[in-house]
């Protein structure tokens, strides 16, 4: 490290920095870029050198000051880490662009000089876990008291101009057309973000003029921190608007660009400020290690991509999870109201599973086979969705955003306990839906079948196929319970259409405008058509789920077959109630090594259906609000206590006053 040092104190004035900074950060650089010791003990060890030679650290100086005299730093402050005015998907268009070819770096830009120097693809994991301390010390190293004020001035006029184009573009950011729509109030004269501009112009022109005459006194930031104060308090009134009016990428993607430019005006005025300097104040090294993270990542689709959804699919798993309310049982009523739902939707499915065989036995071209398989699935489902009845293994996908929400509250104690309270409440509900959607799906399939054989002579299905029914259903000798993960997949997806299309159906307005639709108004009257877009407002969400969902358990099979891969679909309603159908045309005659694994398959096909959609759901849910599986282990050792003291509570509600 000396030579490097020498190499600096001994450097030409027309000689650029740039290589020999970029030599001296790689012996900073440790073997493995997540060992912060390493780092910590390299910064350190600089330090030391420094510390003891005037001329290296004047030289290191030197080299700084020109590295930042001799390029443009404005870019590298304003737009480095920073999502542009492109759009969602120009963005990541862009990325990949510039992954496959990387565009020129310029050597007047301090942004692409600094990416020659931070050139490692990790650097940003070992800079940013390096204290602030060990940062700071390195800076009093440095000994800039040693310098003149004037080799600031440079710096201080394009963190100046900096000012100007990141308040430029919070106002411009601020007053877009859709952010308006949204909450219309943050368009008013006395917006901060229209007099945002005007305060950062004073300032900035203020801090020249005290830099050209040291005896007038620059302003102080006072006023534009305040501007940006209620510029945050805007924007989160415009995000609980959003919550209740729906929400889009587009306007996701503004918000976040409006937080991340606030954000970064609030660093550089603390780098301007005199009475903070990088000694005491850590604003300087923070900044560092988020530009260093932006310039390792910048070719990152995945970051933008995650960056950008994340609030996006909280709002779509909360429309989920509003649902999910619904399906808890809270007290034995609601725990009864849920059975007889369950029972509803197996009386239903008991129908779903019979049409399902007759048209498997019209051997309908492949397309049109797939395109009946799912409509019966689907309009199905619709039917049971308009009667208000449940289906079981959809509960876990809606459930999962409620939990997620609870876990994000905190985890202390008494949080833990109301969360395994949750979960049991959960549970319980999960058990009796279950139970009424099977031990009705099965005695109504088999009158079905029953009936069937004695108006027809014979069985809805011949022996040979009823074997092979079974023979699916074998976790064992088949692939049943990949086919039901499959089966727990789209359950999931079910779970984030609907709560996709009940945000589409608020943010759109589509309650309003079908209300204001002459034409079916003259059609069904004002009346009706106002009862027709009320329901499409509560209810759009559940009936596209369900029919997507219909939709890919019918084409699953036809798509397998025509890759020529294993693909098929197994659901523990429809799995029970072809057992009926199976027995009735075996004549009650099938033999066991056939009909127990049928059984336990059964009994597989539905916890596999629940555990993957729930796993799935829960995922996204804790992803959405910026939590990580992790964060749900404390949940485990709550929930195992509460099920060992009150075993009951997992299978029951506990008795009330009020219950029947």
């Amino acid at each position: 490290m000396d030579q490097l040092l020498d190499r600096l104190t001994t450097r030409q004035p027309d000689e650029s920095p740039v290589a020999a900074l970029t030599a001296l950060l790689a012996q900073l650089r440790p073997d493995d870029a997540g060992d912060f010791v390493q780092a910590t003990s390299n910064l350190r060890a600089l330090t030391y050198l420094l510390g003891r030679n005037a001329e290296h650290r004047a030289g290191l100086r030197r080299a700084l000051i020109d590295l930042m005299a001799q390029s443009r730093q404005v870019q590298l402050y304003t737009d480095t880490g920073l999502l542009s005015n492109e759009t969602f998907a120009q963005v990541i268009k862009r990325r990949i662009g510039e992954r496959l070819l990387p565009p020129a770096r310029s050597s007047s830009h301090l942004a692409d000089q600094f990416g020659l120097i931070f050139s490692g693809k990790k650097d940003y994991r070992w800079v940013a876990s390096v204290e602030t301390a060990v940062w700071q010390q390195l800076w009093q190293a440095l000994a800039w008291q040693e310098e003149t004020a004037a080799a600031a001035n440079p710096t201080r006029l394009q963190l100046l101009e900096a000012v100007q184009v990141l308040t430029a573009r919070i106002s411009a950011i601020g007053l877009e057309p859709e952010l308006v729509r949204v909450y219309p109030d943050i368009e008013r004269f006395e917006s901060p973000f229209l007099h945002l501009s005007a305060e950062a112009l004073q300032f900035v022109e203020s801090a020249r003029a005290a830099m050209t005459d040291p005896a007038l006194q620059a302003e102080d930031d006072r006023q534009m921190l305040v501007l940006l104060e209620q510029c945050e308090q805007l924007i989160s009134r415009l995000r609980k608007v959003a919550g209740e009016s729906g929400v889009s990428i587009s306007l996701t993607y503004h918000l976040l660009r409006l937080e991340q430019h606030i954000e970064r005006l609030r660093s550089v005025l603390r780098l301007l400020d005199p009475g903070l300097g990088p000694a005491t104040d850590g604003t300087l090294f923070t900044l560092l290690a988020e530009l260093v993270r932006a310039e390792n990542r910048k070719y990152s689709v995945r970051d933008v991509f995650t960056g950008t959804t994340e609030l996006l699919a909280r709002q779509v798993t909360e429309h989920a999870g509003r649902h999910g309310e619904h399906y808890i049982a809270e007290n034995r009523s609601e725990w009864k109201d849920m059975a007889r739902a369950a029972m509803g939707a197996g009386l239903i499915v008991g129908f779903m599973a019979l049409f399902k065989l007759l048209l498997a036995k019209l051997h309908l071209p492949l397309i049109w086979e797939a395109l009946a398989f799912g409509l019966n699935y689907a309009l199905g489902f619709m039917l049971i969705h308009v009667l208000h009845f449940t289906v079981a293994t959809k509960q876990p996908a809606m459930t999962a955003a409620r939990i997620a929400a609870v876990i994000h509250q905190g985890n202390g104690k008494p949080h833990m306990r109301e969360l395994a309270e949750l979960v049991a409440k959960v549970a319980r509900t999960q058990l009796v839906a279950i139970l009424g959607n099977v031990l009705v799906a099965i005695p109504v399939a088999w009158l079905i079948a029953v009936g069937w054989k004695a108006v027809t002579g014979a069985p809805v299905i011949d022996v040979a196929k009823a074997g092979h029914l079974l023979a699916d259903q074998n976790p064992v000798g088949s692939l049943a319970l990949l086919h039901a993960a499959i089966a727990g997949v789209y359950l999931f997806l079910a779970g984030l259409i609907a709560g996709y299309y009940d945000n589409k159906a608020i943010y759109r307005q589509i309650p309003q405008r079908l209300a204001a639709l002459p034409w079916l108004n003259r059609l069904l009257g004002e009346k009706r058509t106002r009862r027709l877009a009320h329901y499409v407002e509560h209810n759009l969400g559940g009936l596209a789920g369900n029919f997507y969902f219909g939709m890919l358990l019918g084409i699953t099979g036809t798509v397998g077959f025509l890759l020529g891969l294993p693909l098929d679909i197994r659901h523990i309603t429809f799995s029970s109630a072809y057992l009926s159908y199976a027995a009735v045309s075996y004549d009650y005659q099938m033999p066991l090594q056939l009909i127990l694994p049928a059984v336990g398959g059964v009994v597989l096909i539905g916890m596999t259906n629940l555990l993957v959609s729930f796993n799935l759901a829960l995922w996204v849910a804790l992803r959405s609000r910026k939590l990580r599986g992790h964060d749900a282990l404390p949940l485990l050792p709550a929930v195992l206590k509460l099920a060992i003291s009150k075993p009951r509570d997992f299978l029951i509600p506990p008795p009330q006053r009020h219950d029947p």
